[in-house]
């Protein structure tokens, strides 16, 4: 009986951890969503916050699980993973936004959280315990939620200035200036849908492990749908200032026009990944968006040196996130 009240107590701690990144995954990435509304002055920093959560909430009506059958079920084989793999891989993930928060840098939550999974198994079994097809699918989704981004990102401003050729442009910024607003909230829907099923794929992945939840069951129990969902929605509401200005302001200058393109073209991006059960970066996508809608102005309009400082993150981020998970493995065996 000791054990077992033991064993959950760690199960219960690392659901609560994993709710930390959760909400650190909401405030890491609130930029993503709300950066090209406060840049071009649609709404204000409160106001877009409290929109972007509402909708990351929302998102849990709309999407099925398929990203978290991917991350509990498709990246490693269960049976390998314990509570120490859990604490490792979560203590990895925060620890890398913690520092990419601190500089600034729009780097991935969704790949910090894979990586920390790869390297605390890693550090346990080996790689023979990872599922090739769901990592590959992962590492591609890398460079094409990016270049999806771009690509829709860039005919939507394409569509549009052809669209609205002969209108006066105070009359286009009227109108997109209201328009953002759906755009922002598909974003803010597309973020939710896939980034909080990634904590909900790990919790599940956990309570796999420890008997909690049968291997077989179809789906998570409904109070960690709830919780994960919950915890993006507030992390979003707290935001993260530092990266909303590289997102909004550095990489390019936007009006409302071009805001309404590059969150619209993410949109598309997430929305297909998420029905595809593909736990891509909503970093890399609205990045990606936002460079192609710049990239149709004029080369010039992209701040290339800024963009390049992110790519590089964005490669950085599983193995240095893999490299701090194994670290917290070993300090795991050391304390639990």
């Amino acid at each position: 009986m000791e054990t077992m009240q033991a064993a959950l107590w760690v199960v219960i701690m690392l659901v609560a951890l994993a709710l930390v990144f959760d909400f650190m995954n909401g405030f890491h990435d609130a930029a993503n969503s709300i950066a090209t509304v406060v840049s071009t002055g649609v709404l204000r920093p409160t106001q877009a916050v409290l929109f972007a959560a509402f909708f990351n909430f929302v998102a849990i009506f709309v999407f099925h699980l398929s990203v978290a059958a991917t991350v509990g079920k498709g990246i490693v084989e269960p049976g390998v993973v314990d509570t120490h793999v859990v604490f490792g891989a979560l203590l990895g993930a925060i620890i890398w936004n913690v520092i990419t928060w601190y500089y600034g840098i729009p780097s991935s939550s969704s790949h910090a959280l894979i990586g920390g999974i790869v390297g605390a198994v890693i550090a346990k079994t080996g790689a023979g315990a990872l599922i090739a097809s769901g990592i590959l699918k992962t590492v591609l989704f890398i460079f094409v939620s990016p270049l999806l981004g771009f690509l829709f990102g860039s005919l939507m401003m394409v569509g549009v200035a052809n669209l609205f050729r002969h209108t006066r442009p105070s009359k286009i910024d009227r109108w997109f200036r209201r328009l953002q607003l759906v755009s922002a909230g598909a974003y803010s829907l597309g973020h939710g849908g896939n980034d909080a099923q990634k904590t909900i794929g790990i919790i599940w992945l956990l309570l796999i492990a420890t008997g909690y939840v049968s291997s077989g069951a179809a789906a998570p129990p409904l109070w960690v749908i709830v919780s994960c969902y919950a915890a993006i929605g507030l992390g979003t509401m707290f935001g993260g200032w530092r990266i909303v200005k590289t997102m909004g302001q550095k990489i390019t200058k936007l009006k409302p026009v071009g805001g309404f393109c590059a969150e619209t073209g993410g949109a598309m991006t997430l929305f297909l990944a998420t029905m595809a059960g593909i736990p891509v970066s909503t970093t890399h996508t609205i990045t990606g968006a936002i460079v192609g809608v710049g990239a149709t102005q004029r080369a010039s309009a992209v701040r290339w040196g800024v963009a390049g400082n992110i790519v590089w993150a964005w490669i950085f981020t599983i193995p240095a996130s893999a490299f701090m998970a194994a670290v917290g493995y070993w300090i795991s065996l050391q304390v639990f």
